[in-house]
């Protein structure tokens, strides 16, 4: 069902003439029954009647007086059918038998709580998201789901559940989105599948992003171990690759200058060296060969 707006009357003028028509509905009535001057056939008798059905309809009419608040829409129905949204702020007046619901539609936030469950390669994680929404249409809103905030966070978890399941925790290859190294993209996810969700209840999400991520405790010690593992693997491979840069570099340099000529077995001990010099993790303690080289 889709938002139909509705005109509605300013409520102040009405107010206005609901208060004179409630002066000349007292005054009819007063005179009705005012001290006796002799008349007191069917004038004093209408005067009567007349001023207490002015005072009812007054009164009847006031019941259709409602405020709307900035940022805030009231959904109006005749005895069950959807009528018309007003969104004109301040003091409304519409037919007194419409029954008014009020919908906020400022922009809300809430933190999903943690949930525990499993990523892409099966490791259980925790994790949580903030989210921000916004209604749209009150009309969904209000007769497309029977509670749309209970809606919104309870789909809000599952889109979040969902979208934890499609992702690995970390990169393990080149090009890989990762739910630690990639929020942009994990969020933009996250917002596509709610918006997928939640269209039809009227409520379109303005931005979702992780609060919270980690291993879950059973096994965060041993990721932890996995992931120094992984770092010092990978500060190994660059050490090894420069170092073998850097003998490269050295062996054609001195072949270049002809500082010393060396035979394969003499390269192949200087490289050793040489590697063991750059890559060793403790400072080397160098032999000074006072002898010939052979």
């Amino acid at each position: 069902m889709k938002e139909n707006p509705l005109r509605s009357l300013p409520g102040i003028p009405f107010l206005l003439a609901m208060v004179l028509s409630a002066a000349a509905g007292v005054w009819l009535l007063v005179t009705g029954i005012g001290p006796d001057t002799g008349n007191t056939g069917p004038a004093s008798v209408g005067g009567i009647f007349g001023g207490l059905a002015m005072l009812m309809l007054v009164f009847f009419s006031l019941t259709g007086l409602y405020t709307v608040q900035p940022n805030q829409s009231a959904v109006l129905s005749l005895f069950g059918k959807y009528v018309g949204t007003v969104h004109e702020n301040g003091l409304r007046w519409n037919n007194p038998f419409f029954a008014k619901k009020k919908i906020s539609q400022r922009v809300r936030n809430f933190e999903s709580g943690k949930l525990k469950v499993n990523e892409l390669g099966g490791s259980p994680i925790e994790i949580a998201a903030v989210i921000v929404w916004q209604v749209v249409d009150s009309a969904e809103a209000v007769y497309n789901v029977d509670d749309y905030e209970s809606f919104v966070h309870i789909q809000s978890e599952s889109a979040l559940r969902t979208m934890a399941t499609s992702y690995p925790y970390d990169q393990h290859e080149d090009g890989q989105v990762a739910l630690r190294s990639h929020a942009a993209e994990v969020s933009q996810h996250l917002r596509d599948e709610l918006g997928e969700r939640l269209a039809d209840a009227g409520v379109r999400v303005l931005d979702a992003r992780i609060s919270h991520l980690a291993y879950a405790p059973e096994i965060a010690q041993a990721m932890l171990q996995r992931q120094q593992a992984d770092a010092i693997i990978a500060a190994r491979t660059r050490i090894v690759a420069g170092a073998v840069g850097m003998v490269e570099m050295a062996l054609a340099e001195l072949q270049k200058n002809n500082v010393v000529q060396l035979d394969d077995e003499r390269k192949a001990a200087m490289v050793s060296n040489l590697l063991v010099v750059l890559c060793g993790e403790r400072s080397t303690q160098p032999i000074v060969n006072a002898g010939t080289l052979y």
